[in-house]
């Protein structure tokens, strides 16, 4: 059956379980100290379970033979002491053991955040969130247990053979019958290998997969219910959804159809027992207490071996969820500085020297793309939906790696600076504000938490004021919600104009930020933005009128090539693309215009 969106993402690979096995060991190994209590205590507990039937068929004898109380007593007071011992054993062992697999847990989640955290955004274009998500929290998760169960088959297989040997000092001949009958079990776990894994993995991603759809149907619930699509998310999350319950019931059913399988094997061995040992019991060959020994120690023997054998396939879900880890893990950033040097103030001039960019290696977005901004100079930059005007700001901020040619800032190529240093002093507003689910204070100082609140007021004053926090129910310790929920579009904007203006960078870059405001808020935020970008480069993706009149250069951009620039003024006279475009996009937005309509209105 062909399954549908469970294909594996671009950076999954294959990974030998001979390394996958080395790796985990290495994430053990800062917790050595606990393994190794956890290993003399698997020993000690597999000890006193494997000694009660021997203690138990000792009573049979000794009570066949002098059947008096104080025996029995002597004898039910060891095994009850045994029993005791195992359970206090088995009890520091798993606080021990959990302590171990715990920290390891947390340690591949934290590998895995910084992973994807590193990545740029090309990463998380192709890569849904939810299943990102999935990795770190799921499969840690599921690789967890696995390592629990491990530790279990290895306590089971001291039990084992300590009962073998025990086994073989009672009857060699019984045992080593037996014991031919054990690689069996083995075989048959072995068969189930491949098919478990590579349902486990189906299992996994079908997981992920609906993880994946929840984020983004609930994060896009406003669209859903305008247009009111409920239903039919509904019925697109049910067949997501149905597909994770097929998939993973497929895989439960063959993760546990081995028992069965092995349990018929079992009820054959200890048939077997009852008819020879039966025989022997008859002819004198055991006692009674030999007997109870060894049917006993069967059915002990047996719960390790079911356990063990079934291991394997079980054990391939902790390996494809650490495959899967790692994989995240391993998979390496786009963007890579060659250097680390630690830019002082930047004087803001950007140069662009035969730019090569793709977001598909099938659609150049520049091809040989050329420019160069002065210090302290601001630019418009305008065109055409798709023309590369966003690409620019991306590339710039090293949200994304171009594939040729060089961005130059203050002479040095940008792949030199040290990355954290250098965003701290290019400031990006964007479009569409984004805020933390938060005061209003720690959104506005989310990159500088030094700061005081004087600070912060100060920054909103210059973004045209900050009175309308004081009207807000609690100021600035106002929890603005989940994407600030909490606050208007304009608000937002004001807050995440703020936040920015708070760092005061070097390289201010807006897509154009004054898109989203009322023309009230966009009055107040002009006047602080013309104020803001005197003595700092500005870059400005302009969808308004007063943005290309108030800059130092426009520069038009079709196809990611600059088919013009200059001042307004001088490119309305040349009457080329931008003058096409004023009257296309800015015109409108014009006093003149407005007038003329209106005028035209009255007539």
């Amino acid at each position: 059956m062909a399954w549908v969106g469970l294909e594996a993402e671009e950076y999954d690979r294959e990974i030998k379980d001979s390394i996958l096995l080395k790796r985990i060991f290495e994430y053990f190994r800062p917790y050595k100290k606990y393994m190794t209590i956890v290993i003399l205590l698997l020993i000690l507990s597999s000890l006193s379970n494997s000694f009660v039937p021997l203690f138990t068929s000792i009573a049979i004898n000794i009570l066949a033979v002098s059947p008096n109380m104080l025996n029995f007593i002597l004898i039910i007071g060891l095994i009850f002491l045994l029993n005791i011992l195992a359970y206090v054993f088995n009890y520091y062992r798993y606080i021990n053991s959990a302590k171990a697999i715990a920290n390891v847990e947390l340690d591949l989640r934290k590998d895995a955040t910084e992973s994807v955290l590193k990545h740029d955004l090309s990463f998380f274009d192709k890569n849904p969130v939810g299943k990102i998500v999935s990795r770190i929290n799921t499969d840690s998760r599921d690789f967890a247990q696995t390592v629990d169960l491990t530790i279990e088959v290895v306590s089971n297989f001291i039990v084992m053979i300590i009962i073998i040997i025990l086994l073989l000092l009672i009857n060699v001949m019984l045992t080593l019958g037996i014991l031919i009958m054990i690689p069996i079990f083995f075989i048959i776990a072995l068969s189930y290998r491949k098919l478990a894994r590579k349902m486990t993995l189906l299992g996994q991603r079908s997981l992920a997969s609906v993880n994946a759809f929840v984020k983004e149907s609930f994060s896009g619930i406003q669209i859903a219910k305008t247009f009111r699509q409920e239903s039919k998310l509904y019925y697109e999350f049910e067949m997501v959804n149905n597909q994770s319950y097929k998939v993973n019931l497929k895989r439960a059913l063959i993760l546990n159809a081995i028992f069965p399988t092995l349990s018929i094997i079992q009820g054959v061995i200890l048939a077997i027992l009852v008819y020879y040992g039966g025989n022997f019991l008859i002819l004198g060959t055991f006692n009674a207490g030999e007997f109870n020994f060894f049917f006993q120690s069967l059915t002990l023997l047996f719960f390790p071996l079911l356990t063990i054998a079934s291991f394997w396939p079980q054990f391939q879900s902790g390996l494809s969820a650490s495959e899967r880890i790692f994989a995240i893990i391993d998979n390496l950033p786009l963007v890579i500085q060659t250097d680390n040097i630690e830019p002082s103030k930047l004087q803001g001039e950007i140069e662009f020297k035969n730019l090569v960019f793709c977001y598909d290696e099938n659609k150049k977005v520049f091809d040989n793309f050329s420019l160069k901004i002065q210090p302290g100079e601001s630019v418009a930059l305008v065109g055409h939906t798709g023309a590369g005007k966003s690409s620019i700001a991306k590339l710039i901020a090293r949200f994304y790696e171009f594939q040729e040619g060089d961005i130059m800032i203050d002479g040095i190529s940008i792949r030199n600076y040290d990355l954290k240093r250098y965003r701290g002093q290019i400031g990006l507003i964007p479009q569409i504000p984004f805020l933390w689910s938060d005061t209003v204070e720690n959104n506005i100082n989310y990159g500088c938490k030094d700061v005081s609140c004087d600070d912060v007021t100060v920054a909103l004053e210059r973004t045209g004021g900050s009175d309308w926090v004081q009207k807000l129910p609690n100021g600035l310790q106002t929890n603005v919600g989940e994407r600030g929920v909490f606050l208007s579009t304009g608000q937002r904007q004001l807050v995440v104009f703020a936040r920015v203006l708070l760092q005061d960078p070097s390289i201010l870059i807006l897509d154009e930020a004054t898109a989203s405001i009322d023309p009230f808020t966009e009055t107040r935020i002009q006047e602080a933005m013309e104020k803001t970008m005197q003595g700092r480069t500005s870059i400005i993706i302009a969808h308004r009128l007063w943005t290309v009149r108030h800059v130092d250069r426009i520069v038009v951009i079709d196809h990611g090539k600059i088919v013009e620039q200059g001042s307004h003024n001088v490119l309305m006279k040349q009457g080329g693309t931008y003058a096409e475009l004023y009257d296309t996009y800015f015109r409108h937005q014009s006093l003149k215009y407005v007038e003329e309509m209106g005028n035209f209105g009255e007539i």
